[in-house]
């Protein structure tokens, strides 16, 4: 499920934390490091989650209504389309997410003025009305619901971002990208299916889970030696007043051009080229950019990189 975007973003934040923190150990940053990733994991379950949670909610609003002394006739008979959502009836007993849910105890239970607020802001979506008004009434429809509301509805609900970032500091900048992989297990749920569908694994393969602690272990322990790199290509600047951030990503960029051989070199400068853009100004990615592109060509003109494939190498 993490994406390697996600895995080098979470690398770089938690390398910032630890420069800041100079009494930090290694350890204890390697720690926070998979605890982080973790939270994006649970975040993925809490929003697999959530339209059991609007479900609920609407269910408990219908019933309000019918109590009330002189109840409407639509109040009566309310259009259950939504509470009877076969996408969410089969969220609601995937074995997975249940016990994902009951083992780390992620859900909305001390959240429900959120729940709220969302289910106020899906009833007054045209997505929704639309859904409930449509004469056809299929798993395919509930499905598609499903989608919009997490695409059109949930994230471009400005209040909810605000509230994830106040619930986890490590949720900052998690929510668009643990909402597309949210679409994407949904897109793969079957009416027919019997057995339970499956939800997305923490990492990729292996590969990926390798990938994470390479990548830090070896950005810290080859630190100095990119520094001085770095220093010798920006002769004209004084480094020490480079922005920490900036240093880091061409640290980041400088180590997994040299230690992993089976990522493309356009693949890396690409990458962290996009986190300069996106955690530092538009100059510093400029300069950064410039900076990478010069060391690697001549590190390529000097053995320095080794790639292993075909096509690798181009950059």
């Amino acid at each position: 499920m993490i994406s390697r975007r996600i895995i080098r973003t979470k690398v770089l934040q938690i390398l910032y934390a630890h420069v800041s923190t100079p009494e930090k150990s290694t350890s204890s940053s390697e720690n926070e490091l998979h605890f982080s990733i973790q939270k994006t994991y649970d975040l993925y379950h809490l929003l697999l989650a959530l339209p059991i949670e609007m479900s609920d909610y609407a269910d408990k609003m219908i019933e309000m209504r019918k109590l009330k002394n002189f109840p409407t006739s639509e109040e009566l008979n309310p259009n259950l389309k939504f509470v009877s959502n076969r996408l969410i009836s089969k969220l609601r007993t995937n074995k997975d997410l249940g016990a994902y849910i009951q083992k780390n105890k992620v859900n909305w239970s001390n959240s429900q003025e959120l729940v709220k607020r969302i289910y106020q802001a899906m009833v007054e979506s045209d997505e929704y009305k639309n859904y409930l008004a449509e004469n056809d009434d299929n798993f395919q429809n509930d499905r598609r619901f499903c989608e919009d509301f997490y695409a059109e509805i949930l994230l471009k609900s400005e209040f909810v971002f605000n509230e994830f970032e106040e619930q986890s500091i490590y949720w900052n900048d998690d929510l668009d990208f643990v909402v597309s992989m949210v679409i994407k297990t949904i897109k793969k749920f079957r009416e027919e299916s019997i057995v339970n569908d499956h939800l997305s694994s923490l990492y990729k393969d292996e590969e990926d889970r390798e990938f994470t602690v390479k990548l830090f272990r070896k950005t810290l322990a080859k630190s100095e030696e990119n520094r001085k790199t770095i220093e010798t290509y920006t002769k004209n600047w004084d480094v020490d007043r480079v922005a920490t951030m900036d240093i880091l990503i061409m640290e980041l960029a400088l180590t997994e051009l040299t230690e992993f051989p089976s990522v493309p070199i356009k693949v890396t400068l690409n990458e962290y080229i996009e986190l300069a853009k996106y955690y530092s100004t538009q100059r510093s990615s400029i300069f950064i950019n410039g900076v990478l592109d010069r060391i690697t060509k001549d590190f390529r003109e000097q053995g320095k990189i080794v790639k292993a494939g075909r096509g690798l190498l181009e950059g």
